[in-house]
């Protein structure tokens, strides 16, 4: 089962003990806001970041090529 971002998201602050008013208090922006990306899931990666490091995580963002298996 692959979790979308936004279930990610959510999970991880679970474990963490954070509401989502915590995590985006923590962002700088409103809960609303906030519930807003999670419910499009729609993050740029700088958010993504962002929310990494609020959670205490490290963000991998890595593009394997598929003919030649190339990691960028």
């Amino acid at each position: 089962m692959i979790l979308q971002t936004n279930e990610k998201i959510r999970i991880l602050a679970g474990r963490r003990n954070m509401t989502l008013k915590d995590l985006a208090e923590k962002l700088g922006m409103s809960r609303q806001n906030l519930n807003n990306k999670l419910t499009r899931n729609n993050f740029s990666e700088n958010e993504l970041r962002s929310i990494a490091e609020a959670l205490n995580c490290t963000l991998e963002i890595t593009f394997r090529t598929k003919d030649t298996g190339e990691t960028l």
